[in-house]
């Protein structure tokens, strides 16, 4: 990486600082600009967290993904805290996601690309700029890079120093992250003891000890030919990447660094990250900024997206329609993704567009209780994964992965499941400052679920598999 030069333009245009001309949203009012000029180059002249080799393996992965070669599995916190920077929180995510990554491995008998919300997924989107409580008005809370979560004055008020606090903290992150990937915590079998526990525990059991025990015949198998943890890489350790959204543009332009190999511009905040649903103006700051940088990229596609906007941004964010650089993050809820979603995959197959399409089963499906309390439901959130699979499979396009908000804690955000959480539960370990989460069991629950979808949706037509 060249840390020398981030501000020459490419032929299009664009450099890091373009967006700075164009029209921006979700963005916090400093009330010190020199504070914040002087924090942009201080975060500057600081060492990349990620590394542009990194991003075009993960990209090469994503691309593998959009012919059905691989699925992607995206997850982790709505937000990240700083109050939850403990080695057990990074540990129990990781180790989630890692135990949905072996059952889908299974399940769609391919690879599974591991991309965690995780290491920088600080700042969030709001519905609105203010939110009154008591007749007490004050900034809504933007995400800890931004500002605190207390309904105080004091605390709402936007401090760059928060977000040298989010770096180094990402930082931190990511190399427990690395460790964990590479120094054995990963262990194919170690991963997959973790699973029969879970299997043993669930009041589901019998549902997925077919499974379990099929993989466990496999890992067998494998070690008879030889294929141990000592013998083989690939079953000691895994390659996990890290991505959030580009909501906090200063931050980003800081942590863009030139790629010494090729001369191109990458965010090196993260892997991958992604433009929200509310910030996806064709000629915004976000889209800007976003179609510049080499990283492989995503876009939130909701309800109100509609066949050409969507073609517009395409072509913005991926005119050269390269395999692994774009991919599409369908967030339209259970109730409407049969209405709204196959317009769109029908437009990017007849335009030839090289993209991934992924489910995000749980921004579409946030409801609030009688106790004004926000919540989602298992079952509405397994109805739009499983609409997702029914519309690539109608249109002959390809279902490339799911995208959720999932933690490793024993939290109680989201109700129904196997454990049938109710609204009455919500309350023993409601732990969010932002949107619910599935918790542990309920995101291994979902993974086991999607991977009898996977299984039954690629057996050879006439061959009978149980989904159940």
């Amino acid at each position: 990486m060249n840390d020398a030069d981030t501000t020459m333009h490419d032929p299009a245009g664009w450099s890091p600082e373009s967006w700075r001309a164009k029209p921006i949203k979700q963005v916090p009012t400093y009330p010190d600009a020199a504070k914040l000029a002087a924090m942009e180059a201080r975060l500057h002249g600081y060492p990349p967290l990620v590394f542009a080799g990194e991003a075009r393996r993960l990209k090469a992965s994503l691309a593998l993904a959009t012919e059905g070669k691989a699925f992607i599995l995206q997850g982790g916190d709505c937000a990240e805290s700083f109050g939850d920077f403990t080695a057990n929180v990074i540990r129990d995510t990781f180790r989630v996601l890692l135990q949905m990554a072996v059952v889908l491995t299974f399940g769609g008998s391919v690879p599974v690309v591991k991309l965690g919300r995780m290491a920088g997924q600080f700042a969030k989107p709001r519905s609105s700029d203010s939110e009154t409580i008591d007749g007490v008005t004050l900034p809504s809370y933007r995400g800890d890079i931004i500002n605190g979560p207390d309904f105080t004055a004091e605390a709402r008020i936007p401090d760059p120093a928060r977000m040298e606090f989010g770096y180094f903290q990402s930082a931190g992150t990511l190399n427990l992250l690395r460790a964990f990937a590479s120094g054995g915590y990963a262990d194919l079998h170690q991963v997959h003891r973790w699973n029969l526990d879970f299997v043993r525990r669930s009041p589901l059991a019998e549902r997925y000890r077919d499974l379990a025990a099929r993989i466990d015949e496999t890992l067998q198998f494998m070690a008879a030919c030889g294929m141990t943890s000592q013998s083989t890489p690939q079953i000691h350790e895994t390659e996990f990447y890290t991505s959030h959204e580009a909501l906090l543009l200063p931050y980003e332009q800081a942590l863009t660094r030139v790629d010494s190999t090729t001369g191109d511009h990458y965010a090196c905040s993260a892997h991958f990250l992604w433009i929200g649903d509310r910030t996806r103006q064709l000629d915004g700051a976000h889209v800007e900024f976003m179609r510049g940088v080499k990283n492989p990229i995503g876009m939130k596609v909701g309800p109100s997206m509609d066949e050409d906007d969507m073609l517009r941004l395409i072509e913005r964010l991926d005119p050269a329609n390269e395999a692994g650089r774009l991919t599409l993050i369908a967030r339209m809820g259970a109730e409407q993704i049969a209405a709204k979603l196959p317009k769109l995959v029908r437009a990017t197959k007849r335009e030839g567009r090289n993209v991934a399409w992924l489910c995000d089963p749980m921004h579409g499906n946030t409801i609030t209780t009688s106790g004004k309390v926000k919540t989602r439901r298992f079952d509405a959130i397994l109805s739009e994964v499983r609409g997702f699979f029914d519309i690539h499979e109608a249109e002959g396009t390809t279902p490339s992965g799911v995208h959720v908000e999932m933690t490793g804690q024993d939290v109680t955000e989201c109700v129904g499941g196997a454990r049938q959480l109710s609204e009455a539960d919500l309350g023993a370990r409601y732990e969010t400052f932002c949107d619910p989460r599935l918790n542990a069991e309920q995101s291994l629950e979902l993974a086991f679920l999607i991977a009898a979808e996977l299984k039954t949706r690629r057996a050879p037509r006439g061959t009978a598999i149980a989904a159940e």
